[in-house]
């Protein structure tokens, strides 16, 4: 096991890495030297082994504070894939079923045309209720009741079912809620029991106020002003009625920086974590579904996990491919389209986890047994990896011998 401890100007890097994997240890500093990073943290477990755990650079760059190893930040939609968690926890204990309607759990979901909607439609994007169509109230998304009343009552955009739009935001409260109303417990609470806890990391939906002090600011990317644009940044731009202006802009003057936020429950993007809880995560579905011996998920779990559920070549939000499974992305390679429409996630083929905005990521391939994790705070103007993310991602698959992804996915 290497050490590493390496100062950038006013960054250091610190952690350890495996002599297989100084890739990554590479990208990581690169990141910093040529790629506008400004604090991060990554974390490759294979096997069950941690064989990267690296951090460094700035977590405040007014007070200069240090990102130390136990530095937390906002994962913003890598969340989704704690959410999706929990939801599968039920549906493995056999008290939640897939094909059931949303009504037979949650019957005040059934009205405004949402009626046919089914657990499945929740965790793959094809529900319908992407955004709000109308105003979200301050400070909104930081009350449950209130989120879940406005999912009960918005009618769906485009019959459900039928197609599927990235609910950026409202899947937390549609799987988010039909977890609470099977389990009896809040999803920040049932996550922790049940997943965070048993597995010894630190990620939560629901922050205690205690660990505030902990919490990078997360700073937002330089927006492009320069053509090309992407049909998802001319619909926010230019069209307020769109899905993709609401799901992002119809948000109740919700800061991500708030500690109000962070101790709010919001299951689509406000998870607080690092790059060692999201590999951690993501260890019982890399391992199928064992973490030292003990179970987490069945192996037919983790498989029904990973198969794509829903994909299409013009995602109803994004307005480009976009292909998910029950809860998480899969790989998507959109390098060749268009200019402006670029955005991609590549990871293995049977590989599955989820992106936050900005760039952080984490995911499974049970493949090779590979949970990674990346978190920073300078996040990037794209919705999918950039290419500090997609970097650390490569050199991790190099790493463990694979060839190339010029398929769209990582191949041996």
């Amino acid at each position: 096991m290497n050490e590493v401890s390496e100062a950038l100007g006013e960054a250091t890097i610190s952690g350890f890495c495996k002599p297989q994997f100084e890739q990554v240890a590479h990208e990581f500093i690169e990141n910093f030297s040529s790629r506008d990073e400004v604090g991060a943290s990554v974390c490759l477990h294979v096997g069950g082994e941690k064989v990267v755990d690296l951090w460094g650079g700035l977590t405040n760059t007014r007070q200069m504070t240090p990102w130390e190893e136990n530095s937390l930040c906002v994962v913003f939609s890598c969340t989704k894939a704690a959410t999706a968690m929990c939801a599968h926890l039920l549906i493995d204990k056999g008290l939640l079923e897939l094909n059931k309607p949303v009504s037979h759990y949650w019957p005040e979901f059934a009205q405004s045309g949402k009626e046919s909607v089914t657990v499945a439609m929740m965790l793959n994007h094809s529900a319908g209720v992407p955004a709000f169509k109308e105003p979200i109230k301050e400070k909104g998304y930081n009350d449950w009741e209130y989120m879940v009343k406005r999912v009960e009552s918005e009618s769906p955009f485009w019959p459900p079912g039928t197609r599927n739009g990235y609910h950026m935001i409202s899947f937390g409260w549609t799987v988010g809620e039909l977890v609470r109303r099977v389990s009896g417990k809040s999803l920040g609470q049932f996550f922790n029991d049940e997943i965070a806890k048993p597995l010894g990391m630190e990620f939560w939906i629901g922050l205690p106020e205690e660990l505030e002090s902990r919490v990078a600011h997360m700073m937002l990317g330089e927006p492009n002003m320069k053509p090309p644009f992407s049909d998802y940044a001319m619909a926010v731009m230019g069209d307020r009625q769109s899905a993709s202006h609401l799901a992002l802009m119809n948000n109740g003057g919700h800061s991500a920086n708030s500690p109000e936020s962070h101790q709010a429950q919001i299951g689509g993007a406000g998870g607080i974590a690092n790059a060692r809880a999201l590999s951690k995560m993501f260890m019982p579905l890399a391992n199928n579904g064992v973490v030292q011996g003990q179970r987490y998920y069945s192996e037919a779990a983790v498989i029904r996990m990973g198969q794509v559920s829903m994909a299409t070549q013009l995602d109803a939000v994004l307005l480009m491919p976009t292909r998910f499974s029950l809860g998480f992305m899969k790989s998507m390679d959109n390098r060749t389209n268009k200019p402006g429409n670029t955005e991609s996630f590549i990871i293995g083929d049977r590989a599955f986890g989820h992106v936050g905005a900005g760039g952080s990521t984490g995911f499974a391939d049970p493949d090779c047994q590979l949970a990674f994790g990346y978190a920073m705070n300078k996040m990037s103007s794209g919705i999918l990896l950039n290419n500090r993310g997609q970097s650390l991602v490569d050199a991790a698959y190099k790493s463990l011998g694979y060839k190339n992804c010029d398929a769209g996915v990582w191949v041996r």
